[in-house]
């Protein structure tokens, strides 16, 4: 799409506001409960489409179409329940009430990675609230983009209602600008790289905009001596390898105690080895392609730095000699904690594993790095636990024991602290954010 028609866009779904306000909240709730229908209808043939469109393996193509269907059964019940409290008035005779009324139109940025969970997550809520979205995803899946577009607008034609409601523009960086500085765009959610999150913060800031951003991680395992290896190994492996590193959620930091750093690291050596790597279609893969021939150049880079700054490949390090944009999972030791590339998320399949000897150092390095996003210690102390989830524990908006970085629940908010945004998307009270309150 061009901005030509960006502007009808807008203006079509700002039409249809007026009619989808309009409709009782449990009535909305009904079109999401037959939204997420039709989506479970098409969970196969939509999960091969994300897996052929940006590479990942067809489970995780499914899965994240899942993720939609549960974000549309979270989001009916939802409908029923979302209110304010009427409060004591001081005034004779007074009632005092606060309402949460819909922002109206809620722009929905979302990236090549999970080109369908994120606008679920953002849809399924804003569509309750009584808002209409217009959606830009990314340029490398538009084909995704399209398909789920189809199937929400056939919804909403069947029920009588305007497709405008879910409105897509898909389209490069004019598009995204325009929707950053565009006084129509009630609220604007934006899912990308932390450099471009903060480019499209200050724009909307500029004009006094609401903005929801869910930007970069660079997400942290501790492994203490307490540990259950048993756990620690598929979880490590999982987190790292997972989506070929491109996940925002993705371990890209594993510190283990020092007396257990050797034997953890031939274990992990070891599991790496026995990951099966091929065509995403194919069952038996669990690790597939990079999205990009930009992300392996990447990739390439950052190995090389790593070496640079005193960094041992343990294993991987290279491109696969196959048609695709496949490289190897990588394992890189001896680097210090604050090693510029520790600090720096690399979207690709490199795992830094880095020595700490006390809890104290070791909370504190997983804080230092810039991002917020997730987190997770392994460990059987009680007390441990209870400091790690504390005032002084992680810092990030997910906070894990004895589980990967890279798992979520559509129940609990999703997002992070710092250069991740201070955005909340899906579960608990994230709703608010796309709602005003008028007191």
């Amino acid at each position: 799409g061009n901005l030509e028609d960006y502007e009808e866009t807008v203006k079509k779904a700002k039409e249809a506001w007026k009619v989808w306000a309009d409709i009782p909240a449990p009535k909305r709730g009904e079109i999401v409960r037959q939204i997420g229908d039709a989506l479970r209808q098409k969970i196969k043939v939509l999960g091969s489409l994300v897996s052929l469109e940006m590479g990942k393996i067809f489970v995780e193509g499914v899965g994240e179409v899942q993720e939609y269907v549960d974000v549309c059964d979270y989001a009916v019940g939802l409908s029923r329940m979302i209110g304010g409290p009427i409060l004591p008035s001081e005034r004779l005779g007074h009632a005092l009430i606060e309402q949460w009324n819909p922002v109206g139109l809620v722009g929905v940025i979302t990236a090549f990675n999970f080109p369908v969970a994120v606008y679920g997550w953002n849809s399924a809520i804003a569509m309750i609230c009584g808002n209409v979205c217009l959606w830009k995803g990314a340029p490398t899946t538009s084909l995704v983009s399209v398909a789920v577009t189809k199937i929400i607008a056939k919804v909403l034609e069947d029920n009588k209602l305007p497709g405008a409601i879910c409105s897509l523009v898909c389209g490069g960086a004019d598009i995204g600008t325009a929707m950053a500085r565009d006084e129509r765009m009630d609220l604007l959610s934006f899912t990308g790289s932390t450099k471009v999150g903060k480019q499209v913060a200050l724009t909307v800031q500029e004009r006094f905009g609401r903005s929801l951003l869910e930007l970069g991680g660079n997400n942290a395992i501790i492994v203490f001596e307490d540990a259950d290896l048993n756990l620690v190994i598929p979880s490590a492996l999982f987190a790292a390898v997972g989506t070929a590193g491109q996940r925002c959620t993705t371990a890209r930091r594993l510190f283990l105690h020092e007396s257990i750093h050797d034997e953890v690291v031939a274990k992990l050596a070891k599991a790496y080895a026995q990951v099966r790597i091929g065509d995403p279609w194919d069952s038996n893969t669990l690790y597939g392609p990079l999205h990009t021939k930009e992300a392996v150049k990447m990739f390439l880079d950052a190995v090389e730095q790593a070496k640079q700054q005193g960094g041992s490949v343990v294993c991987g390090g290279k491109v696969i000699n196959r048609p695709g944009n496949y490289v190897e999972p990588t394992i890189v030791t001896g680097l210090p904690h604050n090693a510029p590339i520790v600090h720096t998320e690399t979207f690709a399949p490199i795992l830094y594993v880095l020595k700490f000897k006390e809890e104290e150092e070791v909370f504190a390095w997983n804080n230092e790095v810039k991002q917020g996003l997730s987190s997770s210690i392994f460990t059987k102390d009680l007390g441990r636990i209870f400091r790690w989830l504390g005032p002084k524990g992680s810092d990030c908006g997910i906070v894990n024991v004895n589980i990967p970085t890279s798992g979520a629940e559509i129940g609990g908010a999703f997002g992070g602290e710092k250069h991740t945004g201070g955005g909340r998307e899906s579960g608990s009270d994230s709703w608010k954010l796309y709602m005003r309150r008028s007191t």
